[in-house]
């Protein structure tokens, strides 16, 4: 199985990126790109995008492209900054890159944009990489 085939295989089977509505959108030698929509259900009580959404969206394109390796990857470390305002109806995109990987550590920087271009969020996670390899 191909670097591509583990991710399609990973977002498919992942209830939680499906009900949040997050889509694939691309799978490169060195990036995955998600997307989302937001709806009403995932704004805060101040009518902008819930930083947990956002979060979460920048962590399933880190964990989509951590495990697009044979080895399992779980994550240790992540930190979010958000960076400018989204809400309802906004088309929010999540690009993750590696910036490092060893033996048994890797780091990805994930950028979070707007459909107008504006970075909205920028996320650096950390994983282990384990032992255990997938068949």
């Amino acid at each position: 199985m191909n670097r591509g085939d583990h991710v399609h295989e990973a977002i498919a089977n992942d209830p939680y990126a499906a009900s949040q509505g997050f889509s694939l959108v691309e799978v490169t030698d060195d990036e995955v790109t998600v997307s989302m929509t937001v709806r009403e259900d995932q704004v805060n009580f101040l009518g902008g995008t819930h930083g947990g959404v956002v979060h979460s969206l920048a962590d399933c394109a880190f964990s989509l492209a951590s495990n697009a390796y044979p080895e399992d990857a779980v994550a240790i470390d992540t930190h979010l900054a958000i960076t400018a305002p989204s809400g309802i109806g906004d088309t929010l995109t999540a690009t993750a890159r590696e910036e490092t990987r060893g033996r048994t550590l890797a780091t990805y920087r994930v950028t979070v944009t707007r459909q107008d271009g504006r970075t909205v969020a920028l996320f650096t996670g950390t994983v282990f990489i384990t032992a255990k390899k997938r068949g």
